[in-house]
């Protein structure tokens, strides 16, 4: 990012939003190029097609940095301050916009890089920040950051000492700050700890929908959940990939008498169904989560859909096209109702997330106030040996920090985890392998920053920079 910043200093707003535009190919055309085996692979669409699409995406996803160059550029003087502080305030409003609404895609959010892989490395400091002002606030600390070294990178030649000194203790009191922040305990533990069992089935994708293989899924899910010890077991996202209704009735009564034995609840993935609006035909279908056990029966729904692999964008437009092409099980289905509540269960308040949703964290906010653990089901196996299981898990990762929540995921084919409430990854089952991640953790309870504002402060800040930098753009200079 810095060498970014430091080819835009000088530039003109064309060669800023080309330099940019350049930049965003190379991150999302190798960040995201897991959307290529997933709808060339596993949805159908033939090579070129899918190719097309693929560049495309990355294409549209590139003009995000090519406008934040752009607009730098244009309101802020060349080798300015103003510049490079502008630059840093655009680039985080646009990471913003760009992962908000229903069609957003906040994927590869720079502020999810401060994040370990695995369980035995350590965060960045800068991910403190995400307590108080989310993923967002940390994409604010690293941008400013890569700021202040690209202005350093410019005075270096000139041996501006008092500068270099002044952009080194302003780095270093950004790095404190969040270095701070993660000592402030925003939650604390409530009640006992409860052991939860997360189940990886591990079912290929090209098999898990084949009816002829359904009763060997039942079966294979019914043997781990008797082999697990936990009071909460959860499956992964459709582990049963059928309407609630088609399920046999010795499967259902067989998850519940484990369950029940023990005191406790299994959560299990699958498809629930309702009949159409009044004045519409189409039945409306649900990506679901239905718990059984010895709490009442509870449902979650979906609520935040995968566009074009879940739901069509302007269906009756290329809803035609898209079925022509995409061979995608139930790829039209609707949205849950947006103020469900955690599920209780296992002496838990649960916030509930299925595969995707759990990218934003805006949405996960009013249920996270409320709840004690949070729960992400996913199959990821839709992306192959792609990066996008590692991706995933590190976003579901900071979910856990923004809250101060612990989580845990369990998926079908990988990486099934289990996050403590500072994000740090306490477990993992290996990629593409069966089995159950026996985890014990402790609820929370309380009210982070970011669960109750949201990403009002980073906007704050990051437009409040631009306001500065654009106002002293005539009294900025530059330094040569």
């Amino acid at each position: 990012m810095a060498l970014l910043f430091a080819l835009w200093l000088p530039a003109t707003p064309r060669v800023a939003a080309q330099t940019g535009f350049a930049f965003g190919v190379g991150l999302f055309g190798a960040g995201a190029s897991w959307v290529y085996v997933a709808i060339n692979t596993f949805g159908g669409m033939p090579w070129f097609l899918a190719a097309i699409g693929t560049a495309i995406w990355t294409a549209y996803l590139a003009l995000f940095p090519a406008l934040t160059g752009w607009l730098a550029a244009r309101f802020a003087p060349e080798g300015s301050i103003a510049r490079a502080l502008c630059a840093a305030a655009i680039w985080t409003l646009a990471e913003i916009f760009r992962g908000t609404g229903y069609t957003g895609f906040p994927w590869l959010a720079l502020g999810y890089a401060q994040l370990p892989i695995g369980a035995e490395a350590l965060a960045s400091p800068l991910a403190g920040y995400a307590t108080i002002g989310g993923v967002g606030l940390v994409t604010l600390a690293v941008v400013l950051c890569a700021a202040l070294l690209a202005l350093a990178i410019d005075a270096f030649p000139i041996r501006a000492r008092e500068r270099l000194a002044a952009l080194a203790i302003a780095a270093l009191a950004i790095v404190g700050g969040g270095a701070i922040a993660t000592t402030i305990g925003w939650t604390a533990p409530v009640g006992k700890p409860v052991a939860i069992s997360l189940v990886q089935g591990d079912v290929a994708q090209d098999l898990k929908f084949e009816p002829a293989v359904r009763d060997q899924t039942y079966q294979l899910y019914l043997d781990l959940v008797g082999k697990s010890r936990g009071r909460l077991i959860v499956l992964p996202e459709s582990a049963f990939p059928v309407f609630a209704d088609e399920v046999p009735d010795p499967v259902l009564i067989e998850l519940l008498r484990n369950a029940t034995a023990r005191h406790g609840d299994v959560l299990v993935g699958m498809f629930t169904a309702e009949p159409p609006l009044p004045g519409h035909e189409q039945m409306r279908y649900y990506n679901s989560v239905v718990t059984l056990g010895e709490g009442e029966v509870q449902l979650y729904r979906k609520r935040h859909l995968v566009p074009f692999g879940e739901t069509i964008p302007i269906e009756p437009v290329v809803g035609w096209f898209i079925r022509a092409v995409l061979a995608i099980p139930i790829s039209d289905q609707s949205a849950g109702d947006p103020r469900q509540v955690p599920l209780d269960v296992a002496g838990q308040k649960v916030a509930m997330t299925i595969c995707y949703e759990d990218a934003f964290g805006g949405e996960l906010r009013a249920q996270a106030a409320a709840s004690t653990l949070i729960v992400n089901v996913t199959n990821d196996a839709w992306y192959g040996r792609s990066l996008a299981a590692e991706q995933h898990n590190q976003i579901a990762a900071m979910r856990a920090l923004e809250a101060a929540r612990p989580l845990v995921r369990a998926t079908n084919t990988g990486i099934t985890s289990a996050f403590d409430y500072d994000g740090r990854e306490l477990a993992r089952l290996p990629w593409f392998t069966r089995g159950i991640l026996e985890v014990t953790l402790s609820g929370r309870t309380g009210t982070t920053p970011y669960v109750r504002w949201g990403d009002a402060i980073p906007l704050a800040l990051s437009a409040l920079l631009v306001v500065v930098a654009f106002t002293a753009r005539r009294r900025s200079r530059r330094f040569r």
